[in-house]
């Protein structure tokens, strides 16, 4: 994880190396999304489709289903819950 300093207008320096593997150019634009508390930066392009074509290949490979990723993360709810609450929560 990298720091950056706020200036003045807001303005934020991305680290180089992420400018490097992200193929960010100089004047390039950048897509920012807020998720709750969290800023997300992507490259000015549909990310969606490149990230849900990485993620099908990414469940080929291991030969998961959606069915897989939902009772997973089912499973995870639970237990988070249960760490969280001391119970279970469906």
């Amino acid at each position: 994880m990298s720091l950056a300093k706020m200036r003045e207008r807001g303005q934020l320096t991305i680290p180089y190396q992420y400018r490097k593997d992200l193929g960010l150019e100089e004047n390039g634009m950048v897509n920012i999304v807020k998720t709750g508390d969290v800023l997300i930066l992507t490259r000015k392009q549909l990310a969606g489709d490149s990230a849900s074509k990485k993620i099908e290949s990414a469940m080929k490979m291991k030969g998961l289903s959606l069915d897989d990723l939902l009772n997973n993360l089912k499973e995870q709810r639970k237990r988070y819950n249960k760490e969280a609450y001391g119970k279970s929560k469906a």
